[in-house]
């Protein structure tokens, strides 16, 4: 039952971060970045690709 909110409320999260992204009202990565970080525990693609991305920040914070 956990999981399934868990799963749910990072589906939510990117759902209104991609329309914040779309609309100029909000700035959706505030709510985008969560949602990916949630979902990354239970979709290996996603977690891939916030792996990826915090190897970019790394990679970025030593230059």
């Amino acid at each position: 039952m956990r999981a399934i909110f868990r799963i749910a409320s990072g589906i939510g999260l990117v759902l209104v971060g991609v329309i914040g992204v779309i609309l100029p009202v909000m700035p959706g990565w505030i709510f985008l970045i969560p949602g990916l970080v949630i979902l990354a525990d239970y979709f290996p693609p996603v977690r891939r690709l916030v792996d990826w991305a915090k190897a970019k920040v790394e990679s970025v914070k030593k230059s």
